[in-house]
């Protein structure tokens, strides 16, 4: 198999996504409103993780479009409220369409996982016409994302099995982040007064944090 010549599209979806995900918060930036949209990033799945996750599941090359987190992109909110607002917000564009949503905010996971996950089909247009791909949006706080990072590192050594005082330990972290969100967003009203106050200030200038994970 061709892995480049089939990981194209994929590459160009999350390109696009990208692309007008930042232009939203673009607009919001330009008409004073507090923006919802920190940053944004994205990625495609390495090759090796998916063979692994073909093996786990048991795909054939044929089924590959079954994957939905092939394309991946990622926003990064500065409160909760927002994560809402941006998941609104993403409901009313017609370039798009949801076709599952999971909301591990109100209903995290066991290990104290947070975060909202949007599978899409994206009418990706090429030159031999329209392909429909599938690509997962999470939308997460920085605070979950904290979190999630760390989490997803010790996964890697322990391969999926935390010792027991690791995983007390990770649950009681995510808490406290949800904590600091919940206190974030208790004063958010001041908090989006002083940065507006700010970027008056100091000019407009778009985030510089976008590429970070690329």
């Amino acid at each position: 198999m061709d892995w480049q010549l089939f990981l194209n599209p994929y590459e160009q979806t999350v390109n696009e996504l990208k692309l007008k995900l930042r232009e939203m918060r673009k607009q919001y930036r330009q008409t004073d409103n507090h923006a919802p949209i920190e940053f944004v990033t994205g990625r495609i799945k390495s090759v090796d993780s998916i063979k692994e996750k073909m093996v786990r599941r048991q795909l054939t090359e044929d089924r590959l479009d079954e994957m939905e987190d092939i394309a991946g992109v990622r926003i990064m909110c500065q409160f909760v409220e927002d994560i809402y607002q941006v998941v609104s917000d993403l409901r009313k564009r017609k370039d798009m369409t949801i076709i599952e949503e999971r909301d591990y905010i109100t209903n995290n996971k066991s290990s104290g996982y947070r975060s909202y996950h949007i599978v899409i089909n994206y009418p990706l247009q090429q030159i031999d016409g329209e392909k429909i791909i599938k690509a997962e949006i999470q939308i997460r706080t920085l605070a979950m994302n904290f979190w999630a990072t760390i989490e997803h590192s010790l996964n890697y050594k322990y391969q999926g099995k935390f010792p027991d005082e690791i995983e007390a330990r990770l649950r009681r972290a995510a808490e406290a982040a949800f904590q600091l969100d919940t206190e974030m967003s208790s004063i958010n009203g001041d908090i989006k007064e002083a940065q507006q106050i700010f970027s008056q200030k100091k000019g407009y200038t778009d985030s510089s944090l976008d590429d970070i994970d690329n």
